[in-house]
């Protein structure tokens, strides 16, 4: 079955897309996500090696983007544990999409 295409990001979702990538850390997130499935946070933190309150500031970067989804679940021993995973994406960059993507910017320059 073939899935429909979402639409391109917008000027200002393709920038929060980019600025979430553009950390080696929060590369790392999606790849582990992409490839274990979803995971809890203290597990992700154990498998890449970092503290549980850098993978948080990773992963609210990520979410705010639109890249990830979190989920909070009660385990079967009441513990409550927030599951992140991956959302499906698809972005073409290309000079023509950043073009039509910069006609709906909001964002100021730093100029």
């Amino acid at each position: 079955m073939k899935r429909n295409a979402s639409p391109p990001p917008d000027g200002d979702q393709l920038l929060a897309m980019l600025a979430a990538l553009a950390n080696p850390h929060r590369l790392r997130v999606v790849a582990a996500l992409a490839s274990g499935g979803r995971n809890y946070v203290s597990q992700l933190a154990r498998e890449l090696g970092v503290s549980r309150p850098l993978l948080h500031l990773h992963l609210q970067k990520l979410q705010e983007a639109g890249l990830v989804v979190s989920r909070l679940e009660l385990s079967h021993d009441g513990k409550a544990l927030n599951y992140f995973e991956v959302v499906a994406f698809d972005v073409a960059l290309t000079p023509a999409a950043i073009a039509e993507a910069t006609k709906s910017l909001t964002v100021k320059s730093d100029k």
